[in-house]
């Protein structure tokens, strides 16, 4: 629906669009309530007209404002000795000295992919390299986590198969690797998968940039490609839940072009170098109404645009289309009037577009004109800062207290463990993701150190004798079960992966991936999870400097699992310390830091052979998970450990059966008598690492052990082709690696 313009009045010389005639609550129609469009009416003093509503409706969408999530959010840990940036710009940035830090940030990409599983991940992937170097770093590892619903289902795979396809058709194209991470597959997940995607860059500190607009009369210049119809309302589809009219919505996902973003990426990284731009933003969601009065309002000015000077490739396209365009590839960038050739020189070597569309003003109104017509006038930071927040009502959901309660099964009589082994093994949740990391590129850049499939990704820093450990990590059945505790396990456990890398955890960023929030029981869950993570990262000392929250995803009203990703960066100061998980030698002890407990509620085992999902999720002690920490990074560093390696879902059995299957080496493991047999293989107790060492070595790492209170027990010994585990588990190292290396590839070929 476009503007007329057959009336208006004169001001300064230029005509001021008067009120339209708008259908009655069209505003509803854009996603504003009642309340919100009282407020808008309120700051502008009139009634808007549609391109104006169209600018709230996409920049106050869920998905763009947080007005759910902004209270519960504040209880975050933001700030630490390395923190540069926290929460508030394209991405965090934490120091790892040298002059250098990292930029850091995930982000979801979950209807798009639901819809056109390609492009939405492709797109998703783009998105997020653009925050990175939005802040003037150069991306150097990607990662993601990927949630599905059963693989028996044939629309499962297709999704499946577009979104990795699309993950990887983009970070291979712009050259960056992808280095890690995690796919997992429940019932919740099918019709609404989840699709995070992760970046992280390196910047020199001296060169960090950011997105506030600052100097009265600077030009406003956009970079990149031209603006189109693809995106239209992209982030008021974000803040819906699907249903049945969904697929009709594949106009609202954009299309992604990887060989431009790498020129653009390029073309900006060279700016900042030399010292052309003020400031610089992405093109995301709500395109320029959302980066503008974002830029506009962190640096306290106005914008003004001049929408007939942007470059397009769509038709007749109307105002409004060109303000909430969500067309990829696009940066925002305000320069010094005499920079602006430059600006120029530099875009046109690396083949791509640098268009003055606008100028920064001093009465901090965002304006849209056309040429000597004023079609929008908005205060920036209206739309950018004063959306109204949302009291939401919250209710612990009655499921809980049924599925607390529940009866586990007597585990007692389980026959047959070898068996079992190899079917968990098979298990699409526990086997190798080898299938989907072999479509992306890991070692462009020269920088990975080792492939995925460890604990942690990890690259150099060319220059000095560090290197950075990243994971990505998550739990939805343990945040079900109880989302306080899965999300603090959900911290925990990326934490732990990087100090199994041999890395000092530093830094992390979230994906908080949830239902409807207007449903109380989905709102709990949300606030618990928080509370959960917060509480976590305060005792791991563990700032947050990015995140992202994905609300709505639910389908024909049927919600997800409370599913918090967590994204975690950890430090390695020499490289001499990176730790891997498979075992090295025969005769190495076998050794479990921490303890064994029952800990069966949310496991796999009970899932997979029992077809049940109940009980309390494994509890945590974050004292200890801390001093198993601190006692695993001390062994590495005194040169002791030759492999360590979380043990988490699946239990011992399946670390210690990961550790050989990499290793190519056997095991011999006692089992704790404490526990019945199942319990002691398959439960998935937390704060918990197998490593192994020399035998010389034992009486340090007890001593270390000692010191801070971690219990070291010597649990076996490596050598042979065959894992052996008490009287119960007797498998080759051959059939054990078939099965986990195989299953997921065959079921992909169906």
């Amino acid at each position: 629906m476009g503007e007329a313009r057959s009336s208006g009045m004169r001001k300064a010389g230029r005509m001021i669009l008067m009120p339209e005639n708008l259908p009655p609550k069209i505003y509803q129609d854009l996603g504003l309530t009642d309340y919100e469009y009282e407020r808008i009416v309120s700051i502008l003093g009139r009634q808007p007209n549609y391109l104006e509503l169209s600018m709230f409706s996409v920049r106050w969408s869920e998905h763009c404002s947080y007005k759910s999530s902004q209270k519960a959010l504040r209880d975050f840990p933001t700030e630490g000795k390395r923190v540069i940036q926290g929460p508030g710009e394209n991405a965090g940035i934490f120091s790892i000295g040298n002059g250098l830090a990292i930029a850091m940030k995930i982000e979801s990409h979950n209807h798009p992919s639901a819809v056109e599983p390609y492009q939405g991940a492709a797109t998703g992937v783009g998105g997020i390299i653009r925050d990175i170097f939005a802040m003037g770093a150069r991306p150097i590892a990607n990662l993601n986590s990927l949630r599905f619903g059963p693989l028996d289902r044939p629309k499962v795979r297709y999704l499946l198969e577009g979104v990795v396809a699309g993950i990887g058709g983009y970070s291979n194209c712009v050259g960056i690797p992808t280095i890690g991470g995690e796919v997992y597959f429940e019932d919740c997940y099918e019709a609404n998968p989840l699709v995070n995607a992760m970046c992280v860059g390196l910047v020199k500190t001296d060169t960090i940039i950011k997105s506030g607009a600052r100097g009265i009369g600077n030009k406003l210049i956009l970079i990149g490609s031209a603006t189109g119809r693809d995106g239209i309302h992209g982030a008021t589809f974000a803040s819906d839940e699907l249903d049945e009219s969904s697929e009709e919505r594949r106009p609202s996902v954009q299309v992604g072009d990887p060989f431009t973003e790498k020129l653009v990426m390029e073309a900006c990284l060279e700016l900042v170098e030399r010292g052309l731009l003020v400031s610089l933003q992405d093109l995301g969601a709500a395109g320029l109404t959302s980066s503008s009065s974002e830029m506009a309002a962190k640096g306290g000015v106005g914008l003004e645009i001049d929408i007939s000077r942007v470059p397009l490739r769509g038709e007749g396209m109307q105002p409004f289309e060109i303000m909430i365009s969500e067309s990829q590839e696009r940066m925002l960038a305000v320069a010094e009037p005499d920079k602006v050739e430059e600006i120029t020189k530099v875009c046109d070597r690396w083949g791509i577009r640098a268009a003055v569309i606008g100028q920064v003003t001093e009465d901090g109104i965002l304006r849209v004109v056309n040429e000597s017509q004023t079609l929008a006038e908005i205060p920036a930071r209206a739309l950018s800062q004063e959306v109204p927040l949302r009291n939401l009502e919250v209710r612990r959901p009655a499921y809980l207290d049924n599925l607390h309660h529940y009866p586990l099964p007597s585990l007692e009589s389980e026959k047959d463990l070898s068996q079992h082994m190899l079917e968990l093994l098979a298990s699409p949740n526990l086997c190798s993701r080898q299938w989907v990391y072999r479509q992306y590129d890991q070692l462009v850049e020269t920088n990975t150190i080792g492939l995925p499939g460890a604990d942690a990704g990890v690259v150099r820093i060319k220059g000095t004798h560090k290197a950075l450990a990243f994971k990505i990590d998550g739990n939805g059945r343990y945040c079900y079960l109880d989302p306080f505790a899965g999300g603090q396990i959900a911290v925990a456990e990326a934490a732990r992966n990087l100090v199994c890398r041999g890395a000092q955890p530093v830094a992390m960023t979230d994906c908080l991936n949830f239902g409807n929030p207007e449903k109380p029981e989905i709102y709990w869950q949300f606030v618990e999870c928080m509370r959960g993570m917060s509480q976590a990262c305060r005792v791991l000392g563990i700032p947050v400097v990015s995140g992202n929250v994905s609300f709505y995803n639910e389908n024909f009203g049927e919600p997800i699992y409370p599913t918090p990703t967590v994204g975690m960066a950890g430090l390695i100061e020499d490289m001499r310390w990176c730790t891997t998980p498979e075992f090295k030698d025969e005769g190495d002890l076998v050794v479990l830091l921490g303890e064994t407990h029952q800990d069966m509620g949310g496991s796999e085992y009970l899932k997979l052979f029992h077809d049940l999902i109940a009980g309390q999720p494994p509890a945590l002690d974050l004292d200890l998970e801390k001093r198993v920490h601190l006692c695993c990074l001390e062994a590495i560093r005194a040169g002791l450990l030759r492999s360590a390696h979380d043990c988490s879902e699946g239990g011992l059995a399946v670390a210690v059966a990961e550790s050989c299957i990499l290793g190519g080496l056997g095991a011999t493991v006692n089992i704790q008598e404490e526990h019945k047999q199942t319990v002691a293989l398959f439960s998935e107790s937390q704060s918990r690492i197998v490593v192994s060492l020399k035998e010389e070595d034992l009486l340090h790492l007890e001593e270390i052990g000692r010191r801070h209170k971690v219990p070291v027990k010597v649990i076996g010994m490596v050598g042979g082709d065959r894992l052996t585990m008490g009287k119960v588990i007797h498998l080759t190292v051959t059939e054990m690696k078939k099965v986990w290396e195989d299953t997921l590839e065959s079921i992909m070929r169906i």
